[in-house]
């Protein structure tokens, strides 16, 4: 007896997240069908995911504005949902070059609304970030967020973009749409997948905290610098809400079954977080102990727009999409550390 494929248009699945979110799809029983130009990306990621999960993986190279490519893929594939990952998202290039983000990000977010819209979609996951809550102890007097928040100012072209991709979604819902919305506010992922096959490959000189550890660890980089040490925490240096990527990828497929289950259109908030925070230097010492060995750090002064402390409040995903973080910081640091051995080099 020969089942219904349930296809899931993954947009940006070769990246970091998505790519992740593309293993846990396919063990949950969905079809994910990618499409990425591999901006942030790297091409030989679905000939991993194929190894990973011994599946053909369906990959097309484009960008989400390609309106030809996108048409011919939900008339191909009659998607049951979307999750939307495709956006460039480096906040200091963001500050330097807003355009390009404002371009980029919102335009493949409405390319997409109007394929949904044309071909009646259902599901549509949004990724979309903690930047949006800005700096929150300015605003609440509290460093912990709930999706309730109305305080969101965002500290970069990046964040904005992730705020206007809500306000649009928000719209668009209002509208006639008859789609159904999961905002999945992140917080900071890390690690990798225990296989060592795939894992955060970032370009150039990392923006997020693990991987320059781990590449200064095996000598790509000559030092880690830790951008201040005087904030208002209890160690002086930033807080922040560390959630292991294979629990952000597992939290997409609980909003998938989620929003498969409802009935009216809808849009509903979700921060995706531990829960817990870990600062900077917390950071670095459980790096020295899963590895046993010292890492070459320094002090730094502060970087412009960091936020001292923020971490999730994520009882609502727990409590509507029956999903939680299981996996700590250190297995975490132990994932990244296999894949920081085993990815190929190209610094």
């Amino acid at each position: 007896m020969s089942t219904k494929q349930k296809h899931i248009l993954v947009t940006g699945g070769a990246g970091f997240i998505g790519s992740h979110t593309v293993v846990e799809l396919i063990e949950a029983g969905y079809t994910p069908v990618i499409i990425d130009d591999f901006r942030n990306s790297e091409r030989f990621i679905p000939e991993r995911l194929e190894k990973l999960t011994n599946q053909k993986i369906i990959a097309v190279d484009a960008a989400c504005q390609d309106v030809e490519v996108l048409d011919s893929l939900f008339s191909k594939y009659n998607f049951e949902g979307v999750i939307h990952f495709a956006a460039d998202k480096a906040v200091g290039e963001s500050v330097s070059d807003p355009l390009k983000y404002y371009d980029n990000n919102l335009s493949s977010l409405i390319s997409i609304l109007r394929m949904m819209d044309k071909y009646n979609t259902k599901s549509l996951v949004f990724s979309s970030s903690c930047t949006v809550y800005g700096n929150p102890k300015s605003t609440t007097g509290k460093s912990v967020v709930t999706e309730d928040s109305i305080h969101l100012n965002p500290d970069s072209p990046y964040g904005n973009t992730k705020l206007i991709g809500e306000q649009i979604l928000q719209d668009w819902i209002a509208s006639s749409s008859r789609s159904n919305v999961a905002l999945l506010r992140y917080f900071n992922p890390i690690g990798a997948h225990a296989s060592g096959e795939i894992g955060e490959l970032p370009q150039g000189i990392p923006n997020n905290l693990l991987p320059y550890i781990t590449q200064t660890a095996v000598g790509i980089r000559e030092k880690l610098t830790v951008f201040g040490n005087d904030y208002d925490t209890e160690d002086g240096t930033c807080i922040r809400d560390y959630i292991h990527v294979c629990d952000l990828a597992d939290a997409h497929v609980s909003a998938i079954k989620w929003l498969d289950l409802q009935t009216n259109p809808g849009i509903e908030i979700f921060n995706i977080g531990t829960g817990k925070g870990t600062s900077v230097l917390e950071m670095v010492q459980a790096f020295e102990k899963v590895i046993g060995k010292p890492l070459s750090w320094e002090y730094g002064p502060k970087r412009s727009g960091d936020i001292p402390e923020i971490y999730a409040n994520p009882i609502k995903a727990k409590e509507m999409l029956q999903w939680e973080s299981k996996f700590s910081i250190f297995q975490a640091i132990e994932d990244a550390w296999r894949w920081e051995n085993n990815r190929p080099k190209n610094d």
